[in-house]
């Protein structure tokens, strides 16, 4: 595979994929659909979405599966299947959810917004009305198309600035701790990861009670929220 797609160098006894799960079937969750048949046409691929119609619209190549799921929180408290790679293509940060309802039996996790403090350590703040951060690398609008490649930004040409996840990795608020999902292209513009990521990331916020931030993020952008809560 290219180098562009360095899933199979962390994950290679579940690369290429057998299962994926597209979270959502609007535009972006079309394109995924489209991307990943063509990249791996043996795979099982299911779409979620709240609107059965939606769905319904992709193709009647798969196996549909049209109950109300924006997230795995509301995939009926399921596990995520390890080996089940999830491509989150809705306006909902999944592992962040993923995260909260892991915590609700036991740790009372609450929703905090993102503390202000964070916006000076990452490029190209946007803040949410839910409290919730994105970040970019970008100040334009990228190609639906990226590849993601390791060196050159596909739309300037110019060299990169870093690795975003690893940025948020130095993320400092005092009081918080930072948990980064990382996003793997498995497609030219298509992202997720698998249910082993989710499953790991749920069990290290679970060793550390307390105020922590939350992000998912990719080469160039992130999305990052906060909670608190208690063992």
């Amino acid at each position: 595979m290219a180098k562009n797609y360095a899933a199979a160098d962390v994950f290679g006894d579940i690369y290429p994929p057998r299962q994926i799960r597209v979270l959502g079937a609007g535009r972006f969750g079309r394109i995924a659909v489209e991307r990943l048949r063509g990249r791996f046409p043996g795979a099982l691929l299911t779409v979620y979405d709240r609107d059965k119609s939606r769905v319904a619209q992709i193709s009647e190549e798969f196996k549909i599966c049209g109950e109300a799921a924006e997230c795995l929180a509301s995939m009926g408290g399921a596990k995520p299947d390890e080996e089940v790679w999830f491509i989150p293509s809705v306006p909902v940060h999944v592992a962040f959810e993923w995260v909260l309802s892991e915590l609700a039996p036991t740790g009372n996790p609450r929703r905090l917004s993102v503390p202000q403090e964070v916006d000076l350590q990452v490029p190209n703040p946007m803040r949410s009305p839910s409290g919730a951060l994105y970040a970019s690398f970008a100040s334009f609008l990228c190609p639906d198309n990226c590849n993601e490649p390791d060196q050159l930004c596909t739309h300037t040409g110019k060299n990169r600035p870093g690795n975003l996840y690893e940025l948020l990795e130095g993320i400092h608020v005092p009081g918080f701790e930072v948990f980064v999902q990382r996003s793997r292209q498995l497609a030219p513009g298509v992202g997720g990861y698998p249910g082993r990521s989710l499953r790991e990331l749920a069990a290290r916020v679970a060793q550390k009670p307390g105020a922590c931030l939350v992000a998912t993020s990719c080469r160039c952008h992130a999305v990052i929220n906060a909670l608190e809560w208690s063992a």
